[in-house]
C-alpha cells in the first residue's frame, strides 16, 4: 500500500486563486440565469399576457367561464352575452349554455362539443353538436381566471372570467 501525504497550507490564497474562484462562481451564476431566461423566453404567447405562468395552457383554459365583456367592432355588446356560460374541461370537452330572451320568449340553448388548441396554441377551436356555435378564436389573454378571445377573421372579442 502506498502512503499518501497531504500538506495543508496555513496561508491565504493568493490573488490569482481568489480571481479563479470568483470567475468560477460567476460562470455558474451566469449559466443559471441564461437557463432561466431561455426557459421563460417562450412563455409570452398571447398579446395581452400573461408573461409567465406556472400552469399549463390546458390547466388555464379548463374552467367554468362567463362573459364579463363582449366587444364587436369597438362597440360594447356585453348585454347580448351576459347569460352565456362556457365550461371547458382538461379532457377537451366543452359545454356552451346561453339563456336569452327573443321576441319576449325566454330561450335556453345548450350544446356539447370539444375544444382544441390550433396554430401552435395561439388559437382555440370549438366543435359543437350544434354547428352554428362552432368557431375558431385567437387567444389574446389566457390566465387561470381570465381568458380573452377574438373571433378568427371577425370583429367579436369576448372577455371571459372565472364563474
Amino acid at each position: 500500500m502506498k502512503n499518501l501525504s497531504v500538506t495543508v497550507s496555513g496561508t491565504t490564497p493568493n490573488r490569482n486563486e481568489q480571481t479563479g474562484t470568483f470567475k468560477s462562481k460567476f460562470s455558474v451564476y451566469a449559466l443559471f440565469l441564461f437557463c432561466i431566461a431561455f426557459t421563460f423566453s417562450g412563455c409570452e404567447n398571447y398579446p395581452d399576457g400573461p408573461f409567465i405562468s406556472l400552469l399549463s395552457k390546458v390547466e388555464r383554459v379548463s374552467n367554468n367561464w362567463k362573459i364579463a365583456q363582449a366587444i364587436d367592432d369597438s362597440t360594447d355588446v356585453t348585454s347580448n352575452y351576459n347569460q352565456y356560460e362556457l365550461n371547458l374541461s382538461k379532457d377537451g370537452t366543452a359545454k356552451l349554455t346561453a339563456k336569452y330572451v327573443f321576441l319576449g320568449v325566454n330561450l335556453d340553448f345548450t350544446t356539447n362539443g370539444t375544444w382544441t388548441f390550433v396554430s401552435d396554441s395561439e388559437k382555440i377551436a370549438f366543435n359543437y353538436e350544434n354547428d352554428s356555435a362552432d368557431g375558431v378564436y385567437q387567444i389574446l389573454k389566457l390566465k387561470e381566471d381570465e381568458m380573452w378571445l377574438k373571433e378568427d377573421g371577425g370583429t367579436l372579442e369576448l372577455h371571459y372570467v372565472n364563474q
